[in-house]
């Protein structure tokens, strides 16, 4: 019995997959809640859909409710972030004449190597080198930052960042209009497919367990109707288990590339799910292990920490106080809340809220309330740790 319908906002992005599986596989049913899916055309507008109430949760960028929660961009209305999505699941790519002299320069485009691409990159392009993300508070624009600034890069000032929608990147790139992008999955990849660009590097490659999307909900929503968060949060793991299921990958690539949700070909969106990326348009192919993920290593798990590190870069950038910035990030990814919507389930859940993020180079056994659960390499490509106030 279907007790009340949520609406929910999404982008066309191979990552709002647990959204639409949970939807079309029946779990959301399953919870007896069904799910409006309403597509929208940029970030801003998905975040204001939120803000304003015209839905009930979106498929959000990560930073994003840190960002309101710090006073960047929006109405203030206060965000909670829930659960997390998808990890990782960006790429990079450079216009066709930019990758011609990466190419000249000696750069193999092996797309595993984050310093030596970033070297070939500040090497050969002409400065300000102008970026193509989706959205300024974006886990795209965070990486790029974190990226240059450590190869020696000056950002912002020998920085351009320029906010297109994901899905007219290719556009923006064939029209000059930017040199390179970072942008989620299947937009690099149509990139490719117009022949107007190659990818350069997976987001993964910077840091290897980034939260990318996260399904958020306004905090006085989460505080109304805890009954209804907990059924949208447990069909939303039940989906992302799914999806991590070896079998899954064809069938989800399917549902995807329904006109109503992503409208491209099945099989441009399986390279994101099976991690077989297409990088250029003379067919060159590279296999990315954990290019997304929806499940495995607690994935869908709001780490605190994981907030802060986002909270701090955003201080940095922006000038605010990193302390405060640092407290007010925190609050807003709500493991507690995902924690008590999945107690009635099996999930493994981890013994903290907060972790060092970047300390683990190899899978790796954790405390967790059954003493199952292994995360998986969470390194930043420069070796740093980032260690929260309270881990």
């Amino acid at each position: 019995m279907i007790a009340a319908t949520l609406s929910v906002g999404f982008l066309p992005l191979v990552d709002a997959a647990p959204l639409i599986v949970a939807h079309e596989m029946g779990f959301a049913a399953e919870e007896g809640i069904a799910l409006d899916l309403r597509r929208a055309p940029s970030w801003s507008s998905v975040r204001d859909m939120l803000s304003f109430g015209q839905v009930e949760a979106a498929h959000m960028l990560a930073p994003v409710p840190v960002a309101t929660a710090l006073g960047l961009g929006g109405n203030g209305t206060p965000l909670a972030a829930v659960s997390v999505l998808s990890v990782n699941g960006d790429i990079i790519g450079v216009s066709n004449d930019l990758a011609a002299k990466l190419r000249a320069g000696g750069h193999d485009f092996a797309f595993r190597d984050a310093r030596a691409a970033g070297a070939a990159l500040i090497a050969h392009a002409t400065q300000p080198l102008r970026l193509g993300v989706p959205f300024p508070f974006s886990m795209h624009a965070e990486l790029l930052y974190y990226w240059l600034t450590a190869l020696g890069l000056p950002a912002p000032q020998s920085v351009d960042i320029r906010t297109v929608p994901p899905s007219l990147m290719a556009a923006a790139l064939e029209a000059g209009e930017i040199d390179a992008f970072c942008v989620g999955e299947p937009w690099g990849s149509m990139a490719v497919e117009n022949g107007v660009g190659t990818l350069l590097l997976p987001g993964n490659a910077i840091w290897s367990f980034a939260p990318e999307k996260v399904l958020a909900v306004r905090s006085d929503w989460a505080v109304a109707e805890g009954q209804l968060l907990g059924r949208l949060i447990r069909a939303v793991w039940r989906a992302g288990r799914w999806l991590a299921e070896p079998g899954s990958p064809t069938l989800a690539a399917e549902l995807l590339s329904r006109p109503q949700y992503l409208d491209l070909p099945s099989e441009i969106l399986d390279r994101a799910l099976t991690g077989r990326i297409v990088i250029s348009p003379q067919g060159e192919e590279r296999h990315v292990p954990r290019f997304v993920e929806f499940h495995r290593g607690a994935a869908s798990f709001p780490w605190r920490s994981q907030a802060e590190w986002i909270g701090l870069q955003l201080a940095k950038r922006m000038g605010l106080d990193q302390t405060t910035a640092a407290q007010a990030a925190r609050a807003v990814f709500r493991s507690d809340l995902y924690r008590q919507a999945l107690a009635p389930t099996q999930a493994e859940l981890p013994g903290a809220s907060s972790k060092l993020e970047g300390a683990l180079i190899h899978e790796t056994a954790v405390s967790s309330v059954a003493g199952r659960l292994f995360l998986g390499p969470d390194a930043f490509f420069d070796g740093k740790v980032f260690e929260p106030d309270a881990v």
